[in-house]
């Protein structure tokens, strides 16, 4: 049986690595603060003092660390897993790391037989603690699919977007619309408490909507970001979402002027708002 090691224990690791506990082929877990292990090691996990120790005995290893930096470290110090990993075995990076990283460990460590996945991670500790994760994949088909079934204890979905790296890549820009949405969500805060609304009321009905609507997700559907071709199924639906969007964002920025509030995401949201979606309008367009 496959046995899994998992380094780094922190608020998403642990849980991550405690859905693995009862692993048929065990679970191994190292974390530099060793009294971090202690339980897992109460619910059935061997622990191991370092990662080159872990990587003696594990097949799949997955790492859950703070950057770059420590993922490096991880894998190729005196006391990394290199030091140790047998030819077959599958290192996993959840860690949200640089573009290159991923490519550049697989690299070095190629000859080895040692395969690099980069797996990060979406959904926050709630979705670490619940299973319910979605894990961002790139790596070789082979290695991906050893990890399918050690990722599902933790992960409600498994996508894998290509070659090591490109599940990187794909966390940047999922991240990208995280924060952007939450830069969006401070200028939306700002109106609602000038204009007299009570902020706590106004949230409970965005995290309504958004589940009922999917939010920002709800308009990714399309494979390509050029413009959408007027005799395509879906521009008439866009062209409806681009006309609510530019008048709302109009009716938001006429009452932001109003109080003499400045709201710079709304006034480029309103700009590129058509372009985003693939119908610019007619003057625009290109």
């Amino acid at each position: 049986m496959t046995t899994i090691g998992f380094i780094g224990l922190g608020q998403m690791g642990a849980p991550m690595a405690r859905h693995l506990a009862n692993w048929p082929g065990g679970l191994v877990v190292c974390d530099a603060r060793p009294e971090l292990t202690e339980p897992l090691e109460a619910e059935g996990a061997a622990s191991a003092a370092t990662p080159a120790d872990l990587a003696g005995t594990c097949d799949v290893i997955s790492v859950m660390v703070f950057d770059d930096e420590q993922v490096r470290d991880v894998v190729l110090s005196a006391s990394g897993i290199v030091q140790r990993a047998r030819p077959g075995t599958v290192v996993a990076i959840h860690s949200t790391i640089g573009v290159g990283t991923a490519e550049a460990l697989a690299a070095e460590i190629a000859q080895k037989g040692i395969s690099i996945v980069d797996a990060p991670v979406s959904g926050g500790f709630m979705g670490a603690r619940a299973g319910t994760l979605a894990a961002l994949v790139g790596g070789p088909d082979d290695a991906v699919e050893r990890c399918r079934e050690p990722f599902g204890r933790w992960a409600k979905l498994v996508v894998h977007f290509g070659p090591t790296g490109a599940g990187t890549r794909a966390k940047l820009a999922r991240n990208l619309l995280h924060f952007v949405a939450f830069t969006a969500a401070g200028e939306a805060q700002k109106l609602a408490e000038a204009s007299g609304v009570d902020l706590a009321k106004l949230a409970e009905v965005v995290r309504h909507t958004d589940r009922v609507t999917g939010g920002p997700g709800a308009i990714m559907f399309r494979n390509s970001v050029a413009r959408v071709d007027p005799g395509d199924p879906l521009y008439d639906t866009l062209a409806h979402v681009r006309a609510l969007g530019e008048k709302d964002l109009t009716l938001a920025l006429e009452l932001a002027r109003r109080l003499g509030l400045d709201l710079p995401l709304a006034e480029i949201a309103l700009e590129r708002f058509a372009e985003g979606l693939g119908v610019p309008h007619e003057e625009n367009a290109t």
